[in-house]
């Protein structure tokens, strides 16, 4: 199976709540926050230990795709797919399988960022092979984050039975997703102990991911099937300047994952992960000296420096 496998990995935010370090120009993905690689090399570093670079495919915005292949040039160019303006995760999600389904009709693909964070990359791997073999039963699977305290920033996805099938890992039916809860109902989600933060990592096959488009959003659905139509013609720039930027940016969880039916969840503790939306997340993956001191990608020479 894995020779249909592929990551697709979105790449178009402008990180704003890191502000100063992270502007338009230089977005926090493609800044070396957390060593000397880039957020966005440690992200194709990452996953290149399971996909070759021809079956990564980055979404992204065209300022930011010319940095990106300066930066990870084992990438092909044309697995780049440039949005003209962004429209939410739910239509980077189509344009994608979009685009996989014409290349490859039983593509299953592994929908992952380029800010998070993920210390364990060993049980990050096993994690990934187990969902493409959920994923391959027809299942939307996402990647859950046992919570650790009680997060107001994260949504929360509470698990329902296990799944049968000879898994490697515990795999569950997603019985609820909520959204960003106030501070009292944080509390009470994370005493339940079925409840995972949504980490905005997901496996599906692209016919499955199509379908829940095509049923909840025809409209997007529409959009990207023309565009898809036109990719591999002279007429292609013209479809996507034409259609892309009249849709309503929505994201994939508010768009496709809530009211889908079949969604499975793999609750996962001790990966290590941060999406590294804030200062206060960086600092929490950056590891200070004995007096609190952090310094990343400089000779810091500390007089009595608390």
């Amino acid at each position: 199976m894995m020779e249909h496998t592929y990551a697709v990995i979105m790449a178009g935010g402008g990180g704003t709540r890191l502000w100063p370090v992270s502007r338009k120009e230089s977005p926090k993905q493609l800044l070396p926050l957390l060593g000397k690689e880039t957020m966005f090399q440690s992200t194709v570093a990452r996953l290149e230990k399971i996909f070759s670079p021809e079956h990564i495919l980055v979404v992204t915005v065209e300022e930011q795709s010319r940095v990106m292949q300066e930066q990870v040039p084992s990438i092909p160019k044309e697995n780049y797919l440039i949005e003209p303006a962004p429209r939410g995760t739910a239509s980077v999600v189509a344009l994608a399988a979009g685009v996989l389904r014409k290349r490859d009709p039983q593509a299953v693909m592994a929908i992952q960022t380029a800010d998070h964070h993920i210390r364990n990359q060993d049980l990050f791997q096993y994690l990934l092979r187990t969902a493409f073999d959920v994923a391959d039963k027809g299942y939307l699977v996402t990647l859950g984050i046992t919570p650790t305290f009680p997060s107001t920033g994260y949504g929360y996805i509470q698990q329902g039975e296990a799944l049968d099938g000879d898994y490697k890992y515990p795999v569950y039916a997603v019985k609820r997703f909520t959204e960003k809860p106030d501070e009292a109902t944080a509390q009470i989600l994370l005493r339940s102990g079925d409840h995972s933060w949504n980490s905005g990592m997901f496996v599906w096959r692209v016919d499955s991911i199509l379908a829940e488009i095509e049923r909840q959003m025809p409209e997007l659905s529409h959009v990207v099937d023309e565009i898809v139509t036109a990719w591999d013609t002279p007429q292609r720039e013209d479809v996507i300047q034409k259609l892309w930027h009249d849709l309503k940016p929505q994201t994939v969880d508010y768009g496709v994952m809530e009211k889908a039916t079949r969604v499975a969840v793999l609750p996962a503790g001790g990966l290590g992960w941060s999406d590294v939306g804030s200062w206060d997340s960086l600092f929490e993956v950056l590891l200070p000296d004995m007096n609190g001191n952090v310094s990343v990608n400089s000779q810091h020479l500390p007089l009595d420096t608390h």
